[in-house]
């Protein structure tokens, strides 16, 4: 099932938010299910590019600019090899969306809690939201 992530485009100066096509291998019926959906395509696509042993393709002018505007030029390779482990990795998700840490809204709708049932279709919208503390003490 394909569906629609939104995520923010790192350095760019316009249209800073984009959507972005998402396999689900499964159609989740609840907010849970579409966690673990999520985290498994994203330990999949990053456990396949960690293993890829390939040098990696020369960064264009373009994209070391919007690099450098986040303070970061990379290309993205696994140094370490280390592959991710998948249920740890969805334990983490699980937990921060617990937490409070995560916010996952379905178009405009937010998705509030896990076992709430979520009807999905082809092509829906999702918006997945990580909350950052500000630094600083409140006396």
């Amino acid at each position: 099932m394909n569906v629609k992530i939104t995520i923010k485009q790192l350095g760019k100066k316009r249209d800073k938010i984009a959507d972005a096509d998402f396999w689900l291998e499964n159609k989740p019926l609840t907010v849970r299910e579409l966690i673990m959906e999520s985290v498994h395509t994203c330990v999949r696509e990053y456990n396949s590019a960690a293993a890829k042993k390939d040098s990696p393709e020369p960064l264009s002018e373009a994209e070391m600019e919007n690099m450098s505007e986040i303070g970061k030029i990379a290309f993205g390779i696994n140094y370490g090899g280390k592959q991710a482990d998948e249920e740890t990795a969805k334990q983490v998700a699980i937990q921060a969306f617990e937490d409070g840490l995560v916010r996952i809204f379905q178009g405009e709708e937010e998705l509030a809690g896990l076992d709430d049932s979520i009807a999905v279709k082809e092509e829906d919208r999702f918006t997945f939201i990580r909350l950052a503390f500000l630094a600083g003490r409140i006396f």
